[in-house]
């Protein structure tokens, strides 16, 4: 049971509230090459640096629970560890784990898949990200799954990939198709299976909507997995390269394709086969999974519904319980700020675009939808536009400036979370210029804010989740830029770079050091919060960026 915080003693709260701000994926560049956040034009940031106290924070790898510090963080892990207040083992580490013991393999999930194919002499699917991009997926977990798969003599499976280009380099979709078709062919020999690529297409072009803003996305996924209905090839190295060469999209903006022999699909799903989502992350992970699951859905017409066991890799939806079935179970995260903060009367507020809304609600929360406390708290979320964000690299960031603005005003909050998309998702574009775009946009809310925040009397938190917009160009181990045909290759994925931390207190009467600590995560932008809010942190909690006097 949470209970209520307690009071910080000597310390006064300030008049107006303490407003977090999430600047998704701009973090503190390595390089000046290819930084589009120090390359932007950024009056407001500069003038936070110049006169606040200013630290960098971990957003990556081990500080945000992920297995290793090679590992790149992102909005759902980062999100998680802001609202949890320490670090959590996530997603990649406990699937790792799960496959490293055998413990996956003995669960209930597994044995019903298995069972239901070997019955029913059925195939067994797995649909996922076709990357080791580590942040939604692995393709070592696909790979682990396929071998014990064959070694229960499952004899058919089928892999319907989602191509990457977003976490990984951007067109590096054979670098893992080619050696994936090679691990696939000793299966074949060494067990006398039948296991194949069958379908695919890029991650932003099907299947892995979120937050519905494209419905669209997942039925032409579900249209090309389940009933095997698009342009057929001969293979999945043949589909990538001529749909690489009509179009010039990068991976994740590549085209459905279904693999077909003699003008017949080689992988429909049919009643009784097993389908697994491989998947860890949820946010992308829900509306495929309500399309195989729910008997009352809305959202498109799903023609032939195949009976089928489905299971995710994990637990998406903890309060909803969903999927049903899932291989690993997912973090345990109680105790979250939401939750302390909610049990001690302070009254919130949430908000952002659509394609971040969830990260500051959902996952901020623990990986649990719906409001804490309904008395206390608001949730609100601005329609994306759905136009490709290099398009529109200002995005929606003025429409929460301006509602944040109103509830500043309005003093009718303690504490207000919101996250500005824009150095994320255009970001993963690769649009240099766009991203540069987006950076000015998030600072110009941001010398908007600042002034609403004078006025109440309150405080100013200024970080990121992780990075990305920072670092649009591919460094070699020596920080030169990448070239490929003699152009500066892009990178669309996150960085691994730290992210900031700046507190705006123009109320200050010196109760903490002007020097802020450093060599700590986002974990601690909790207790930093809290103490902002007149409270002492719960015990478990990383420590507070701020070194009190008091």
């Amino acid at each position: 049971m949470v209970k209520a915080l307690k009071r910080k003693e000597n310390f006064q709260s300030r008049r107006g509230p303490v407003v977090l701000v999430i600047m998704d994926g701009i973090g503190y560049g390595r390089y000046e090459q290819g930084d589009a956040v120090r390359s932007a034009c950024t009056p407001n940031l500069d003038w936070l640096h110049a006169n606040c106290p200013a630290a960098s924070l971990q957003a990556h790898g081990t500080a945000v629970g992920l297995p290793s510090d090679e590992d790149m963080g992102n909005s759902e892990v980062g999100h998680n560890a802001i609202g949890a207040g320490r670090v959590v083992a996530q997603g990649a580490k406990l699937v790792n784990r799960s496959i490293e013991s055998g413990t996956m393999f003995e669960q209930e999930a597994w044995r019903e898949l298995v069972d239901n194919c070997l019955q029913h002499n059925s195939a067994m699917h797995f649909i996922g990200l076709f990357s080791d991009g580590n942040v939604h997926s692995n393709i070592g977990h696909l790979r682990a799954m396929l071998e014990q798969a064959a070694r229960e003599k499952v004899q058919k499976a089928r892999v319907h990939a989602l191509l990457d280009g977003r976490d990984v380099g951007e067109t590096s979709a054979l670098e893992y198709v080619d050696p994936f078709e090679e691990f696939l062919q000793r299966l074949n020999q060494e067990y006398g299976v039948d296991y194949r690529i069958a379908s695919g297409g890029g991650r932003m072009y099907i299947t892995m909507d979120r937050y519905g803003a494209d419905w669209g996305m997942v039925e032409r996924g579900w249209n090309t997995h389940v009933h095997g209905q698009g342009r057929q090839f001969g293979s999945a190295r043949e589909a990538i390269e001529q749909l690489r060469s009509e179009s010039g999209a990068i991976d994740q903006d590549l085209g459905s394709f279904v693999v077909a022999e003699n003008g017949e699909p080689v992988g429909k799903i049919e009643d009784n086969d097993s389908v697994v989502f491989f998947n860890y992350r949820g946010d992308r992970a829900l509306e495929i999974t309500a399309a195989f699951e729910e008997d009352d859905f809305s959202h498109f017409d799903r023609g032939r519904r195949p009976r089928v066991k489905y299971a995710g890799m994990m637990e998406y939806d903890g309060d909803l319980h969903v999927p049903r079935r899932f291989l690993v179970p997912p973090p345990v995260i109680e105790n979250t700020v939401g939750q302390y903060l909610c049990q001690s009367g302070v009254r919130s507020l949430a908000i952002s675009e659509t394609q971040k809304f969830g990260h500051v609600t959902y996952f901020y929360n623990g990986n649990k939808t719906g409001l804490i406390n309904e008395q206390l708290e608001q949730y609100v979320e601005i329609s994306s536009d759905q136009v490709p964000f290099e398009q529109r690299p200002w995005m929606k960031a003025a429409d929460i400036a301006d509602y944040v603005m109103e509830s500043i005003d309005s003093g009718k909050f303690d504490f207000i979370r919101l996250n500005f998309a824009n150095g994320d998702m255009v970001g993963h574009t690769g649009v240099y210029q766009a991203a540069q775009i987006a950076v000015e946009t998030v600072d110009l809310c941001l010398g908007r804010l600042r002034k609403a925040i004078a006025k109440a009397g309150g405080v100013m938190v200024v970080s990121a989740d992780h990075g990305n917009a920072d670092d649009m160009f591919e460094h070699d181990k020596d920080g030169g830029v990448k070239q490929e045909n003699g152009i500066s290759k892009v990178k669309t994925a996150h960085s691994l770079n730290p992210v900031p931390c700046l507190i705006y207190d123009p109320e200050n009467q010196g109760e903490y050091q002007p020097r802020l600590r450093e060599g700590l995560g986002i974990s601690s932008l909790a207790a930093t919060c809290i103490e902002l809010l007149g409270f002492n942190p719960p015990e478990e909690y990383d420590p507070s960026v701020l070194q009190w006097k008091i």
